[in-house]
């Protein structure tokens, strides 16, 4: 494979999940870590992407920079933002966890709504707090730097005492049979909590992540009320979630 190939693989992964391993995207291009890690440099030189330890972040989710001219498929996710805020009713009690998509719902809420939001994203809690009529709650932990969403166990052990209508996740990948997967451990803890703590749990994602899967299980589709892509509710690329009997929208 060419070097600029490799490249456009590298940074179709990375706009796809926001953040990719160098040794998951070695193996998918047969090629070394250490061929990836120069890549990976040189991609960041021209500014295409982010180098963090031991992989890549989309410059869509560094928090400086998640204009929406940087965000991959933003037309996408505001499709999907607008579909969940009708799910919503004044006096419901939200937990939103954090993301690009999750962020297009937090910007979409109507200002004229009375909500409770829980939230572990401080850029998400930022963009609540615009809006007057709401309580914003914004749940602390260990800080992502890049992300700037809390995890670890101060966040797991407060949300683990609360109890929401609807809680609001995305994903890294998502398969009708498999479920929800991530490749970082320490998101997947906090995932669950928020999973565990939701009347309703809400999966919003792009159609481009269905039937894939990686390392860490967060949940069981079952696990998941509803699942929202940007997708009419009937299209043929959701037939397999369709036969698992999750609501679509």
């Amino acid at each position: 494979m060419l070097k600029e190939e490799r490249h456009q693989l590298i940074l179709n992964e990375v706009a796809l999940h926001n953040r990719i391993l160098l040794t998951d995207i070695s193996e998918v291009l047969n090629v070394s870590v250490d061929t990836v890690r120069r890549d990976v440099i040189q991609l960041d030189s021209e500014k295409k992407l982010k180098k963090v330890h031991g992989g890549a972040i989309s410059l869509g989710y560094v928090n400086n920079t998640s204009q929406h001219d940087k965000v991959y498929a933003i037309a996408k996710k505001t499709a999907i933002a607008e579909k969940a805020v009708k799910l919503l009713r004044n006096g419901h009690v939200i937990l939103i966890h954090g993301g690009t998509t999750c962020l297009e719902l937090a910007r979409i809420i109507p200002a004229k709504m009375s909500l409770t939001c829980f939230t572990l994203s401080l850029p998400i809690a930022m963009e609540l707090c615009k809006k007057p009529k709401l309580e914003v709650i914004l749940i602390g932990g260990t800080m992502a730097k890049e992300s700037q969403i809390a995890s670890g166990g101060h966040a797991i052990h407060n949300i683990s005492k609360i109890k929401v209508d609807y809680g609001f996740i995305g994903t890294g990948y998502v398969d009708a049979t498999y479920g929800l997967t991530e490749f970082d451990w320490e998101s997947v803890q906090v995932k669950m909590t928020v999973v565990q703590a939701s009347k309703n749990t809400v999966l919003l994602t792009i159609s481009e992540k269905l039937n894939s899967q990686n390392r860490y299980k967060t949940c069981e589709l079952s696990d998941v009320s509803t699942m929202i892509t940007e997708l009419d509710p009937n299209d043929p690329l959701l037939d397999d979630f369709r036969e698992t009997g999750i609501n679509l929208l």
